[in-house]
């Protein structure tokens, strides 16, 4: 059974001021999602699901969806902030969307087999793809066994300003402990470290294990996400920016031994347009992947 690709892309439209400008980075042309999707297709993953906005589904499958779906089936779902549990109401002035694991509770009605999550907008790096691919198709029928792509903290920076980034502990067995979200996050004097929430900069080794929104996850993950959203909107109910992100949910499965999360490492290098003074290194790291032979140009 091969795995499934699950892009999260609903927040497309509105940080690329319209699916017009997604911007083409590649030698060719290329966007950041094509080659995703291009080492995903190689790792041997056999189906494509976007979940993106209803309001620009017209446009993205114009754009987007017209590119993909003669090289591998595509299926769209929608992330909508009225789509919720019984009961619950859109709080009145909420404009924020519900989060990412909300917009992995949209696939449960076409994703019936293993299946990865990531960012539209992330390079992930082919080597990810094949080791979260592998582990992925192995996985069959098992539940309450996940994974992450766990990439090494001075793989992920910019050189731009400080970033985001889970810091995650993992146990002697590479299995999840715990992900703390760090705000700051950059290189000081050469050195890797993060701002705590005593305003310190702590000092972190450069192969930490950090997540980028890379999982791996079976079905059953599904259930799990609904059951536990309940929960977070009774405790947010009065907080309109309050969002339901993976790890949240991850966190209480794997405190709570309800599932295990195996951490698989990477040597891939992540990077992104974080600021708009990265666009440049990603065409630059790009052209020299092309020029080293690692992907043709054009890539389709």
């Amino acid at each position: 059974m091969k795995p499934t690709l699950f892009v999260l892309a609903a927040g497309m439209g509105s940080r690329y001021g319209g699916l017009k400008q997604l911007d083409g980075v590649g030698p060719s042309g290329e966007t950041i999602m094509d080659y995703s999707i291009y080492d995903a297709i190689n790792a041997g993953f056999g189906k494509l699901v976007f979940v993106i906005r209803k309001s620009f589904e017209d446009d993205f499958r114009e754009k987007i969806v017209k590119k993909y779906e003669q090289k591998i089936p595509v299926e769209l779902v929608f992330q909508e902030l009225d789509k919720l549990p019984e009961g619950f109401t859109v709080p009145a002035n909420r404009v924020k969307p519900w989060g990412t694991n909300h917009a992995v509770m949209m696939g449960k009605d076409v994703i019936n087999e293993p299946f990865a999550v990531i960012n539209a907008d992330d390079f992930y790096g082919r080597e990810s793809y094949r080791v979260l691919g592998d582990f992925l198709s192995q996985l069959a029928n098992s539940k309450n066994l996940y994974c992450m792509v766990g990439y090494r903290v001075g793989n992920t920076l910019s050189e731009s300003g400080a970033v985001a980034r889970g810091i995650c502990e993992i146990d002697e067995n590479h299995n999840l402990l715990g992900i703390v979200e760090r705000t700051q996050v950059m290189r000081i004097d050469g050195v890797v470290k993060y701002k705590d929430e005593n305003n310190n900069w702590v000092a972190i080794d450069d192969n930490t294990p950090v997540s980028m929104n890379m999982w791996g996850f079976t079905p059953d993950y599904f259930a799990y996400s609904e059951d536990y959203f309940v929960d977070f909107l009774k405790k947010n109910a009065g907080n309109i920016t309050a969002e339901y992100f993976i790890p949240l949910l991850i966190n209480h499965l794997v405190t709570n031994k309800m599932a295990t999360v195996k951490v698989l490492d990477t040597p891939s290098k992540w990077f992104g347009v974080t600021y708009p003074e990265d666009r440049p290194g990603v065409v630059a790291k790009l052209q020299k992947l092309v020029d080293e032979g690692v992907y043709p140009s054009p890539l389709w």
